[in-house]
């Protein structure tokens, strides 16, 4: 598929009142989403690479302006994911608002293409806020933990 339909789909998409469209064309599967933020995702998969889809998460909520942060050392994330507390559903947080951390422990995780990445303290100190709730995607740079 060219990328000027590709586009062209993308545009269609963004203009129109669906959300999510999904093209077959021979060999090759394109589907056109829209993300949260209303901006178009798109995901192409060869048919051996089919999976089920994700879950879907939560609405997200508004990251806080720089400014709104508490006061302290912002821990960002390091890639685009999803974030997790826990290293399983049901399990003990790795982190909680109040505990004390020291430079390198693992913190959360964020899964990117299927691997749990743990994401690290890069300073030690007091967790003062957790700004992203579980199971909720992230950005690259988005603030995740201010620690003082």
């Amino acid at each position: 598929m060219d990328l000027r339909k590709l586009k062209k789909l993308i545009d269609l998409v963004e203009a129109s009142g669906i959300a999510e469209l999904e093209i077959t064309e021979g060999e090759e599967k394109v589907r056109i989403a829209k993300s949260i933020a209303g901006a178009p995702m798109m995901m192409a998969h060869a048919p051996q690479m089919m999976h089920a889809p994700a879950p879907v998460a939560a609405p997200v909520a508004a990251v806080p302006a720089e400014d709104a942060l508490p006061e302290g050392h912002v821990v960002r994330s390091p890639m685009v994911g999803t974030f997790y507390r826990a290293p399983a559903p049901g399990s003990k947080n790795f982190a909680e608002v109040g505990q004390s951390v020291n430079a390198g422990d693992t913190i959360c995780i964020i899964e990117a293409m299927k691997l749990l990445n743990e994401i690290e303290t890069d300073q030690g100190g007091v967790i003062k806020a957790i700004l992203v709730e579980n199971g909720q995607p992230v950005e690259y740079g988005e603030p995740l933990f201010v620690i003082a």
